[in-house]
């Protein structure tokens, strides 16, 4: 049976950790947490669990993430968000691959809980992530939103089952977030010579909203799918405004 190397990066994940290595007991042949010193209990959480711990600076999403596939026991990684878990489905579905000759890319699609809601429009789902691959193959690309870049042709395959993606507890932790979000996406928009403009200004953000909560049926999510349509709206003004601000400086 092929081996699989669980991999996650962390930092103050005390309220989520466990539930994600607890998911992959199952799985897992080798699990790797990259840790950036954090100050809570997620060292002696992990420490629960047979994990190789390693603490690390900070050196941004994608490269403490090709970091932590190097330290990989094995060349077949799993990688995961602590704020993640696999469904049982899931769980079934990597058990079947491996029981093949030969690991295979695979993809997953991704169900977001909001502040206690499963968030299933919004165009927060399916979200389809490739999350299992050979390291030797794939690298982690970008200042945000990091991309998983593999150097083969190979198709990755849709696997069944969901992995669970805890995100926002309350409204206030996705304000903060998308603060420091926008920071990051207007300095990277900045570097590549982008500018802001009265229509990506005010019309963007209207567009966004629309398009989230109308086209992409947020309306069915109820009040929590309104909640994540419209800071998302929130979140692309604040993108431009903020890269407005870049060019006025």
């Amino acid at each position: 049976m092929p081996q699989l190397s669980v991999v996650i990066i962390t930092f103050n994940e005390e309220k989520n950790i466990g539930r994600c290595l607890e998911s992959i007991q199952d799985i897992a042949d080798d699990v790797v947490v990259v840790d950036s010193f954090s100050t809570d209990t997620t060292e002696s959480i992990c420490k629960k669990y047979n994990v190789n711990f390693i603490q690390h600076k900070w050196e941004g999403y994608s490269d403490t993430k090709n970091f932590a596939n190097a330290q990989a026991k094995f060349d077949w990684v799993l990688s995961l968000d602590a704020d993640e878990a696999l469904s049982e489905d899931l769980k079934r579905s990597i058990l079947k691959i491996k029981e093949e000759k030969e690991l295979k890319t695979c993809k997953f699609n991704r169900l977001t809980n909001y502040c206690g809601s499963w968030i299933k429009h919004c165009g927060w789902y399916p979200d389809t992530k490739t999350r299992i691959f050979d390291r030797r193959i794939t690298k982690w690309e970008g200042l945000i939103h990091e991309k998983l870049v593999i150097d083969s042709k190979q198709e990755a395959l849709l696997l069944n089952g969901d992995c669970l993606h805890y995100s926002y507890a309350t409204t206030d932790q996705h304000l903060l977030q998308t603060e420091k979000f926008t920071t990051l996406s207007a300095k990277d928009l900045f570097s590549k010579g982008k500018k802001s403009d009265f229509i990506k200004l005010y019309f963007s953000p209207v567009i966004k909203f629309i398009r989230s909560y109308i086209f992409q049926l947020g309306i069915l999510d109820g009040y929590h799918g309104f909640l994540v349509c419209k800071i998302s709206a929130y979140s692309t003004f604040l993108k431009y405004y903020k890269l407005h601000q870049l060019h006025k400086k």
